[in-house]
């Protein structure tokens, strides 16, 4: 009789040991399903990434026009391709007088933007600002990996020989007094740190001159 119901116990605590480890099992697994996919950083060129900020900007107001494209630094960005993980794009309204930004983001970390389509706040606009000088969708046909090609060949190479990760950025504006939509290929992440920085033609692909 002992001998049947030491067995017995056995028994039991094994089942209950089997029943423990399941339960562990199924909740680490549980716990691993729970976390979420590391999303890959998206690059895109400059008219690909207008295109998804314009469509969000035409909410602002029916009469949106653009005024500005500038491309955020990213360490791995494949500049030699015209690409960025990051685009701001800054829109008007003739007939509200205001501006607004819209950002687009393909990578995902510390200080950065929300990936996807984010937008800023309003602000005041004035015509008369050759900053802010808006443009005409038509005038955009050349696309950044174009332009980084033209200002390869006019200083842009030697830099990247030197350093082939040297840094580059994209801005897309209106130029007021040869009334023309340049892309500014600078190799630098900013203005105070710029080494070369190339003017093109956004609707013919020309070189306009060098700004540095």
């Amino acid at each position: 009789m002992r001998k049947l119901t030491l067995i017995l116990s056995c028994f039991l605590l094994a089942l209950l040991a089997a029943c423990s480890s399941d339960q562990k099992t199924a909740s680490n697994s549980s716990t691993t399903a729970a976390k979420p996919a590391v999303q890959a950083p998206e690059y895109i060129t400059g008219r690909a990434a207008f295109q998804k900020l314009f469509i969000s900007a035409r909410s602002f107001a029916t009469d949106t026009k653009p005024f500005r494209l500038q491309s955020g630094f990213v360490a791995d960005a494949p500049t030699a391709e015209g690409k960025a993980g990051i685009w701001r794009g800054y829109f008007a309204s003739p007939s509200k007088g205001e501006a607004k930004s819209y950002t687009w983001s393909g990578v995902s970390g510390e200080n950065m933007p929300d990936r996807g389509v984010s937008h800023g706040t309003e602000d005041t606009w004035n015509p008369s600002n050759s900053s802010a000088q808006v443009w005409e969708l038509p005038y955009l046909k050349v696309d950044t990996d174009k332009a980084y090609e033209v200002a390869q060949k006019h200083g842009g190479d030697k830099l990247t020989k030197a350093n082939p990760k040297q840094p580059v950025i994209f801005t897309l504006d209106w130029d007021k007094h040869e009334s023309k939509l340049l892309w500014h290929v600078m190799y630098g992440t900013g203005m105070t740190d710029a080494k070369l920085r190339i003017a093109v033609d956004a609707s013919s692909g020309e070189f306009v001159r060098n700004e540095h």
